[in-house]
C-alpha cells in the first residue's frame, strides 16, 4: 500500500484494494449489471472532492480520469452544486423540444462567443457525446443532400449506430452490431493527402461525401496529436469539393487541451462542432453546434426529450464560467509542467516509449498492451487512477483544477507503478 500522506489533496490508502466494503459491491454489480461495461479495476466510488475520489472503504484517490475527461472543474465544484440546486429547487424539467427555457438561448449563446471565427452559431442540446454526433450526422446529411461520410482509423465518436459506424477504435465495439450505417469511408489519422489521392480517385465520389468528421487530437485513439498540417489539409480538400468540416470536441473539448476547443491549436475552421463531457461538469449534456446557415433544417427534424435539460444547462453555465475565470490557462499551465515532467522521467525510463498531448489531455506510451494493463492496476493500488487508450497509451485527463504538488504526485506513483512490474 501507498504511504500514508496528510495532505487532502493526495491519496491515502487504508485497506487492500478492493476493501470489504469495495467486493460486495462488485459481487453484487456482477450479478445484475450489462456485462458491457469496462473496469480497469475495482474502484467504487463513494464520494469527489476537487481531485480526489473516496471509496466505499474510506481509501482516498488522486484522480487523473475525471470520469473519461468529463470532470472538468473537478469532483462536486461547490460553484456547480450551488447551480445545480438553486436550478432543481425552481424547475427541473419541461422539455425543451416543445417548450421554451431561458438557460437555453442563454447558453447558446455563451457557446457562440467562445467559438473563434466570430460568426453567427445555433445549438442543438442532448444529452452525449453520442447523440451530439448522431445530431451532426442527420444535420450534414440535410443541408448538403449528400449521404457518404469520411473519418479516420482509430477515431471513437460513440456507440449508437450512427456514431459506432464513425468509429474504428477497437473490433469489439462494433462486433456483433452490424450491418451499420453505410456511407462511412476511414483514411489515417493524419494523412490528408490519402482522402484526395486514394480515396477520391479509387472508392468514393467526392460529390457524395456530407462531411469529414474528425478528432483534433484523438482520444480513445491514443491521445494522438496530429501533425501541423492535417486539419488545414483536411480544409482545404472539404472547401474544394464542398464538404463539411464536424470536429468531435467530445473529450478534447472545454479547456481540455489547454485552450478552449482543441481545433484552436491549428489553423482550422470547422462548419460543426460537437461537445459533452466537460462541458457541465458530470452532469448529462451533449451539443451540437453548427453555423447558423447550416442550422436550416424544420421543425421535428430532430429533437430531443431530455436533451437542454434545465438543470444541467446551470451547470454548464457555471462550468463555463470557471473555465473562463482561469482553469483553461491552469489546464495549459499543469499541462506543460506535467509533461516536462513525464519527458524526464521517459529519458531515465525506458519503458516509456512517448509522452505526447496538449494541456490536461497527454498520453504515456508504454512498450507494450500487457505492461500498460499492469501499471494501470498498479497506480490503482498505490492510489492513482488512470485508464488506457489506444493500443499501450496511459492517458491522463485529470481535472483541470489540478496543481503543481499533484501532477508531481502523480508522476512519482506512475514512476513507481512501471518500476514496480516492468
Amino acid at each position: 500500500m501507498a504511504a500514508k500522506v496528510s495532505s487532502d489533496k493526495l491519496p491515502q490508502i487504508v485497506t487492500d484494494l478492493p476493501g470489504p466494503n469495495a467486493r460486495k459491491v462488485v459481487e453484487s454489480d456482477h450479478q445484475y449489471i450489462s456485462l458491457s461495461y469496462t473496469r480497469s479495476y475495482p474502484l467504487v466510488a463513494k464520494s469527489g472532492r476537487g481531485a480526489i475520489v473516496e471509496d466505499v472503504d474510506g481509501n482516498r484517490f488522486l484522480d487523473f480520469s475525471a470520469g473519461i475527461a468529463v470532470c472538468s472543474t473537478g469532483h462536486c465544484h461547490p460553484d456547480v452544486v450551488g447551480a445545480i440546486q438553486k436550478q432543481a429547487e425552481s424547475l427541473i424539467h419541461m422539455s425543451g423540444t416543445d417548450f421554451y427555457y431561458p438557460q437555453m438561448p442563454q447558453l447558446a449563446k455563451k457557446l457562440e462567443s467562445l467559438m473563434p471565427d466570430g460568426k453567427s452559431w445555433r445549438c442543438f442540446f442532448g444529452n452525449s457525446g453520442a447523440e451530439a454526433i448522431e445530431a451532426a450526422m442527420k444535420l450534414a446529411r440535410y443541408f448538403t443532400g449528400r449521404w457518404q461520410f469520411i473519418a479516420c482509423h482509430s477515431s471513437f465518436h460513440g456507440r449508437t449506430m450512427g456514431a459506432l459506424s464513425l468509429t474504428s477504435s477497437k473490433p469489439v465495439q462494433r462486433k456483433g452490431f452490424g450491418p451499420l450505417v453505410p456511407g462511412v469511408t476511414h483514411i489515417p489519422y493524419g494523412n490528408a493527402t490519402y482522402l484526395e489521392d486514394v480515396v477520391f480517385k479509387t472508392t468514393v465520389n467526392p460529390n457524395e461525401v456530407a462531411a469529414i468528421i474528425v478528432e483534433p487530437i484523438q482520444g480513445e485513439g491514443g491521445y494522438i496529436v496530429p501533425p501541423p498540417d492535417f486539419l488545414p489539409g483536411l480544409e482545404r480538400i472539404a472547401r474544394k469539393h464542398g464538404i463539411l468540416l464536424v470536429v468531435d470536441e467530445v473529450q478534447s473539448g472545454m479547456g481540455r487541451s489547454g485552450k478552449m476547443f482543441a481545433f484552436e491549436h491549428f489553423h482550422f475552421h470547422p462548419d460543426i462542432v460537437a461537445i459533452a463531457k466537460g462541458i457541465a461538469s458530470g452532469m448529462p449534456l451533449g451539443v451540437m453546434m453548427a453555423h447558423s446557415e447550416i442550422m436550416t433544417w424544420p421543425p421535428g427534424a430532430h429533437a430531443s426529450t431530455f436533451g437542454g435539460n434545465p438543470v444541467c444547462l446551470a451547470a454548464a453555465l457555471e462550468t463555463i464560467r470557471l473555465l473562463e475565470d482561469g482553469y483553461v490557462a491552469n489546464s495549459a499551465k499543469i499541462g506543460d509542467f506535467l509533461q516536462e515532467k513525464l519527458k524526464r522521467l521517459m529519458e531515465r525510463q525506458p519503458a516509456i516509449t512517448d509522452v505526447r498531448g496538449r494541456g490536461l489531455m497527454i498520453g504515456v506510451q508504454l512498450k507494450s498492451h500487457e505492461l500498460r494493463d499492469s501499471v494501470i492496476d498498479e497506480c490503482f493500488r498505490r492510489g492513482l487512477l488512470v485508464l488506457g487508450a489506444g493500443a499501450s497509451t496511459i492517458r491522463l485527463s485529470p481535472p483541470l483544477i489540478i496543481d503543481e504538488e499533484q501532477a508531481d504526485f502523480a508522476v512519482e506513483i506512475l514512476s513507481n507503478a512501471i518500476e514496480a512490474v516492468a
